[in-house]
């Protein structure tokens, strides 16, 4: 959890900079901007990257300082409130749907990948997942006994860990499938 809010965060600082940039010269050539397809400018310029009437980044300098918070001060022994952990599920799963939904945009709207944003997805994917499994062991998602059973049990067995590689493998799949060499050009 805390590798991944890290990622994130450095990822939405670099994305904050250059919708700053952009928004000085809607021309400028970011670093990132490779060929056609890999091209952070060509995302960052399209309605959906300000999709709150700000940079969609501005979110992430935002949620991912209180998720390294939490991370730090969990490694740290600090057990937080139910409610606490359940609200935070609620908006980080809210966050990782938020990501995936401006990753179907891109890929398949825009046509454009970021490398910026890609990281930013890859890092919700594992702070989504190790949130979730930290919540279903404590017992914190308020989920019927039975269910709840069920899900440790699921995450005792590390089948949580296999669904989210398969997830990965399974996005990554479709960006390759969908652009194939023309990422590498």
């Amino acid at each position: 959890m805390l590798v991944g809010a890290i990622f994130s965060l450095i990822a939405a600082f670099v994305l904050a900079t250059e919708a700053v940039e952009l928004a000085g010269n809607p021309f400028a050539r970011l670093s990132c901007s490779i060929n056609e397809v890999v091209n952070c400018a060509t995302v960052a310029i399209h309605p959906s990257a300000s999709l709150f009437g700000f940079p969609n980044s501005f979110l992430g300098l935002l949620a991912e300082p209180v998720v390294i918070t939490v991370a730090i001060a969990g490694i740290g022994g600090v057990k937080f409130p139910r409610k606490f952990m359940f609200a935070a599920q609620i908006c980080y799963t809210l966050g990782f749907f938020f990501a995936y939904y401006l990753l179907y945009v891109s890929t398949f709207d825009i046509r454009a990948l970021c490398p910026w944003c890609l990281l930013v997805t890859l890092s919700t994917t594992f702070v989504f997942f190790s949130m979730t499994r930290y919540n279903i062991g404590e017992g914190n998602l308020y989920l019927p006994e039975n269910l709840a059973a069920r899900a440790s049990e699921f995450i005792k067995k590390d089948y949580d860990t296999l669904v989210m590689a398969l997830f990965i493998v399974m996005v990554s799949a479709v960006i390759v499938l969908k652009y194939g060499s023309a990422l590498f050009e």
